[in-house]
């Protein structure tokens, strides 16, 4: 089952580098193109699809492999998600008439820490964030920050995970030769034909950026650069995060073999462990 943000979306596989149907076809594979590109995603909302999700492989006598690199779903299935305030919505009006630099001067007074740990080039969660300390005059915790829209309390889900990584070398170069492939196989002419997207699916990885090569401003060479730099960016973030969940096992597939990392796998998947995880690329 995946707990990417984006490979959830229906449409832009090769944007949000999708399994092929090679792969899809060897199990079952759940929550990938499940969802509408125009419509919004959030972490409650993944957390209750996922939740039944796991209930019916569960029934089935079958384990619940999650895989993904969404910090926050993975949160948001094993912990739930603390309640949050409906958006209001004079209030949400006000807050998008203001620039991205008032907000986060806004943000940083409300909130000095999530202010740190927020993406401030995400004008979306800025707002929400905002919104929420405002609406509520407490300080809005990490994981509530990264939240869409109204989250409410879930019941949680015991699991261990394994941490999959690469060196960081090895990892950049991989995403880079990804990006690459992404442009051979046409993720151009996908993105162009991709028509309306709802504001969390314009948030992938490369749509601006290709959007902004459609228009004119950038070339491909600029555009390839700038993803690959994004996408780099993200995947250190992603580390970072996996690294502080102490209950998930470390895995740096660049010591081990083919065979060798699907042998370990393997036993601790006999181990029942609920959750896989991996860092992109």
């Amino acid at each position: 089952m995946s707990a990417d943000a984006f490979q959830v979306y229906r449409g832009l596989s090769l944007l949000t580098a999708k399994p092929d149907a090679l792969t899809l076809a060897k199990a079952p594979h759940h929550l990938i193109g499940t969802t509408p590109l125009h419509e919004e995603m959030n972490a409650e909302k993944y957390r209750r699809a996922a939740s039944r999700a796991v209930e019916e492989i569960h029934s089935r006598g079958k384990l619940a492999i999650v895989v993904g690199g969404s910090g926050l779903y993975i949160k948001a299935l094993t912990h739930g998600l603390a309640p949050l305030p409906e958006s209001d919505p004079k209030l949400r009006e006000r807050l998008n008439a203001m620039s991205l630099d008032e907000l986060h001067t806004q943000l940083a007074e409300l909130y000095p820490e999530a202010a740190q740990k927020i993406d401030l080039k995400n004008r979306r969660r800025v707002v929400r964030a905002v919104e929420i300390c405002l609406r509520t005059g407490k300080p809005v915790s990490g994981v509530v920050a990264g939240v869409g829209d109204s989250g409410q309390p879930g019941s949680t889900i015991p699991a261990t995970g394994v941490f999959v990584f690469r060196d960081r070398e090895e990892l950049y170069a991989r995403i880079n030769q990804r990006v690459e492939a992404m442009f051979e196989n046409g993720v151009i002419e996908e993105v162009r034909a991709a028509g309306k997207v709802s504001s969390t699916a314009s948030q992938m990885i490369g749509f601006r950026e290709i959007h902004e090569l459609l228009d004119g401003k950038m070339s491909i060479s600029q555009c390839i650069a700038a993803i690959q730099q994004a996408t780099r960016r993200y995947a250190k973030r992603q580390l970072t995060w996996f690294r502080r969940q102490t209950n998930f096992s470390p895995l740096n597939l660049s010591l081990l073999t083919h065979n060798e990392a699907m042998i370990l796998l393997r036993m601790l998947s006999e181990r029942r462990k609920v959750s896989a995880v991996r860092a992109k690329g």
